[in-house]
């Protein structure tokens, strides 16, 4: 079997176990459904399952690494004055029409974090991932220490503006609206933000 044949085979076998994972979640619940119920349903062995996901967790939040690792390459790759608040502007643009396409999956995980506290802690886990990835950004741009009072300060407003997105998209009946909305959203915050950290960079 040739490597790209073997990768497709993966990446078929993987989002069997997402959409039947997801589809009994919908269905019986989180608590419910087991993984061996899961794999029963995507007609591999519970062992195929743990090869792909070591949990059910992982499931539920199958995308997060996807936008963890283009998120970090965004705060990574920047040009020269481009602030942190400019590349999570990119980054957002550039996955808003993959999180549109996801949105009922998303509107379940939201459901399902309700419903049950490790999937909640999880999903607060998933947002300081976030949230110390852009503040070492931050402390870049301002040329201070991670452990400084100003970064920190800087992006709690960043994860505030970033936590009235969800309220826009949900307002939003259409996907071009909502990308157009959220992405407005964002531009007055990070013009605040930028003109913030210009501001902290004089001083």
């Amino acid at each position: 079997m040739s490597e790209g044949l073997r990768e497709r085979k993966k990446q078929r076998t993987r989002e069997q176990i997402i959409e039947a994972a997801m589809r009994l979640f919908a269905e019986r619940g989180y608590h419910a459904t087991t993984i061996a119920d899961i794999a029963a349903a995507a007609d591999v062995a519970p062992r195929t399952f743990f090869a792909y996901f070591p949990s059910k967790e992982a499931v539920v939040f199958h995308n997060v690494d996807r936008d963890m690792e283009a998120l970090e390459g965004a705060l990574r790759d920047r040009v020269p004055g481009e602030t942190a608040f400019d590349a999570l502007r990119r980054w957002i643009d550039a996955q808003f029409d993959k999180w549109m396409d996801e949105e009922d999956e998303a509107l379940l995980r939201k459901r399902l974090c309700r419903e049950d506290e490790g999937l909640a802690n999880f999903e607060v886990g998933i947002k300081a991932r976030i949230e110390e990835l852009l503040h070492e950004a931050v402390a870049n741009d301002l040329d201070e220490p991670p452990d400084a009072l100003r970064p920190r300060l800087v992006t709690a407003a960043g994860m505030a503006a970033l936590s009235s997105l969800e309220g826009t998209v949900r307002d939003s009946a259409e996907q071009r609206t909502a990308k157009t909305d959220a992405l407005a959203v964002l531009d007055d915050a990070t013009v605040f933000l930028r003109g913030g950290i210009e501001a902290l960079q004089d001083r």
